[in-house]
């Protein structure tokens, strides 16, 4: 555990430091900051996965910090975007379709939900 959340709290500054640094530089309504973060951690995955995978060229600890703690604080859409890869990559059609699509409906109807309830009460 002390692995991944010292990965988990550098993680977490990254995404910090990007979202300020993309709102100082781009001052629209796409959240510019969030999806360069998603990307980033995405690739950081696929990369960092595939090194672990690679003849072992990371050892387990570094594979905590590094992908449970640095990918999953900066950002838990690379988390989702690796799972979806390993569901589609074991011929898993069906159930990664299924995963995908519920997370995105019931993620963002919870979104949705939180916040009626937070602004209005039940």
């Amino acid at each position: 555990m002390l692995f991944a959340g010292c990965g988990g709290f550098i993680g977490s500054c990254g995404r910090y430091l990007v979202n300020r640094l993309c709102t100082h530089l781009w001052h629209s309504g796409f959240p510019a900051g969030t999806f360069i973060v998603n990307i980033i951690g995405c690739f950081l995955f696929g990369l960092f996965t595939g090194l672990f995978q690679r003849n072992s060229m990371m050892s387990e600890q570094a594979n905590i910090i590094l992908v449970t703690g640095f990918c999953g604080g900066f950002t838990t859409f690379s988390t989702f975007s690796g799972d979806i890869y390993s569901l589609f990559s074991k011929g898993e059609w069906l159930t990664a379709s299924v995963y995908l699509t519920l997370s995105i409906i019931i993620g963002i109807t919870m979104v949705i939900a939180g916040r009626y309830i937070a602004l209005r009460g039940i």
